[in-house]
């Protein structure tokens, strides 16, 4: 039978509407303001949404679900379980893992483990090497959705820091080049000066002094006047700094080749809370001052950044509560991500219909998804309904990344992801995972 989410305040397109969704199979059939016909109401399962808002489900462009290889942290089985709970029903997952996927046989095996595992939509970045640009023009360019390149320290040999074949990669791939950038030699002079005072036990709130504002502005300006001369589709990962903004245009989506992305825990934490959060918000690129969180919150109604996402990175809580040399970088993030940034709505820094334009439709217009990221006749049926009226509380109890650790534990968010539906099933209901996969393969058109 039809489903009919009925009489929710829907968000999409830039509007937000009181309206009901039908969905027959994987797909919205038609989106109703107003009234619905007596022959639809008769013939659908009906689920009220009074009272509730409905959007598109989030897609997140950036995640670290660590299979295969690092299993340990986390795995696309529970990584994508959570990102259900957090209303997130599309990701894009990291190239570093063992092996990194780095070679097209790599690329398959990860296809092939999340056709088994994954309960959200899927999709994965190959990655660039200094010496795999082979590999890269071989690439189906309708199974990755981007080619992810590492300009500051990465795991093993992913630093690309050979300037020919940084000019290769940027010349040749037609599909989007995503970059990580901070410079590693700036990093580098800054860790041995504080290591010279501290040793291995450097005070976390140095962190953003380490991997500082200039390495993040170096390295983002090399790649952006790289891919001007080069005519890239440039994407530029986990922006965390005031002056970076500079490099971003404010010109429509459609019409950029160069995009910008910011991930919610530099548009929500502040170098301050390493007082409290210490390791838990240590990550690449840093957590830095209320001045770039501010710049950054500014830029993204400012439309020099186009997308929301987490670089949910999960490490174990013995990985991480080490000291400063030795604690991993990374925070897992994809089950709260909706959550908080509908709490700074709430707050008055976002509206619903940006926070719904920055984490679901410019993903998929962006990288070229097809048919998700809207509610829209004929799009995938991949909805959430939100209850903005009651609250989440973040618990080990409620957490269900598999490193069981949160850094928003003790945050009670004042929303709640009610259902979750992938492709016109219901995958998640009030805090219950239903075990039904029904997720696919996302496929491209860039």
């Amino acid at each position: 039978m039809a489903i009919l989410l009925h009489n929710g305040q829907i968000v999409t397109d830039g509007k937000q509407f009181k309206g009901s969704i039908l969905v027959e199979n994987e797909y919205i059939t038609d989106v109703f303001q107003g009234e619905v016909p007596s022959s639809v109401m008769q013939n659908s399962d009906v689920v009220s949404c009074e009272g509730k808002l409905i959007i598109p489900g989030a897609i997140d462009d950036q995640v670290h679900f660590r299979e295969p290889g690092l299993t340990h942290k986390g795995s696309i089985y529970s990584e994508s379980r959570a990102a259900l709970a957090g209303g997130v029903t599309s990701f894009m997952d990291m190239p570093n893992v063992a092996p990194q996927t780095t070679t097209i046989p790599n690329l398959e095996q990860k296809l092939a483990i999340a056709s088994e595992r994954a309960f959200a939509n899927y999709a994965f970045y190959f990655g660039a090497t200094n010496t795999n640009i082979d590999q890269l023009r071989a690439l189906d360019k309708n199974l990755v959705c981007g080619v992810k390149v590492f300009m500051g320290s990465s795991t093993g040999n992913m630093l690309v820091d050979d300037e020919e074949t940084l000019r290769n990669i940027f010349s040749e791939i037609r599909i989007p080049v995503a970059v990580h950038c901070e410079d590693e030699n700036t990093i580098q002079q800054n860790l041995a000066t504080y290591k010279a005072q501290f040793g291995d036990e450097i005070p976390f709130h140095f962190h953003p002094k380490i991997r500082s504002n200039e390495a993040c502005y170096k390295s983002t300006k090399k790649a952006v006047e790289l891919a001007k001369q080069c005519g890239t589709r440039l994407h530029v990962l986990h922006l965390s700094t005031a002056d970076e903004m500079e490099l971003f245009s404010s010109e429509p989506l459609a019409s950029k080749q160069i995009t910008a992305e910011v991930c919610v825990h530099h548009l929500w934490f502040t170098d301050a809370d390493y007082a409290e959060k210490g390791a838990l918000i240590k990550c690449n690129p840093a957590v830095k001052s209320e001045n770039d969180r501010n710049a950054l919150r500014k830029a993204l109604l400012d439309g020099k950044i186009d997308v929301i996402a987490t670089d949910h990175a999960p490490h174990t809580l013995d990985e991480k509560i080490r000291p400063y040399t030795k604690s991993a970088s990374g925070m897992p993030l994809v089950q709260h991500s909706v959550l908080a940034m509908l709490e700074l709505y709430k707050q008055g820094v976002v509206t619903l219909p940006l926070i719904v334009q920055k984490m679901c439709h410019n993903p998929a217009d962006l990288f070229g998804i097809e048919q998700r990221g809207y509610i829209r006749k004929g799009y995938y049926a991949d909805l959430v309904v939100i209850d903005l009226q009651q609250n989440t509380p973040v618990t080990k109890d409620t957490i269900l990344y598999k490193c069981g650790w949160s850094p928003f534990e003790g945050t009670t968010f004042s929303s709640k992801i009610e259902k979750t539906f992938v492709n016109g099933t219901c995958v998640y209901e009030n805090g219950t995972i239903l075990d039904i996969t029904k997720a696919k393969q996302i496929t491209f058109k860039h």
